[in-house]
């Protein structure tokens, strides 16, 4: 299969209006989800880490999705996904992480996540957590 042949049975959900917030504080991790979800048509904007996100939340921006990193500096992954949950935040989140053990990954679960997958993400890994999270629409 080529490029162009997997390029036209992706889905565009640019008409669907989601919107993502990547969580990152890599620029590597940042580019690559931005890419992928720009593929499919999301509206996505970026943050380095938990606080910011938090913040962006606070001053009164909402996303459809989040992709939240568990490692990062100031305020990592599961302490940013416990407090927007304990804000009342009801945006799917799906952790995206290169290290987890179980237990962090049943600790980042239990934080409020709907979904997780290991980095490096694909758009395969992208597609399951839309299909999960009930935001993915037939090509």
């Amino acid at each position: 299969m080529t490029r162009d042949q997997i390029a036209e049975e992706l889905p565009n959900l640019a008409e669907s209006k989601l919107t993502a917030l990547v969580v990152d504080d890599s620029f590597v991790n940042q580019t690559i989800h931005q890419k992928l979800l720009n593929r499919l048509g999301i509206e996505n904007d970026v943050v380095t880490n938990g606080k910011e996100a938090v913040d962006v939340y606070c001053s009164g921006r909402n996303y459809d999705l989040i992709l939240m990193d568990m490692d990062m500096p100031i305020m990592n992954g599961i302490q940013a996904t416990k407090r927007l949950r304990e804000m009342g935040i009801e945006s799917k989140i799906a952790g995206v992480t290169t290290r987890a053990n179980e237990g962090e990954k049943k600790e980042f679960m239990e934080a409020g996540l709907n979904d997780f997958q290991e980095k490096p993400l694909t758009i395969s890994k992208l597609l399951s957590i839309l299909h999960k999270l009930d935001f993915y629409v037939q090509t």
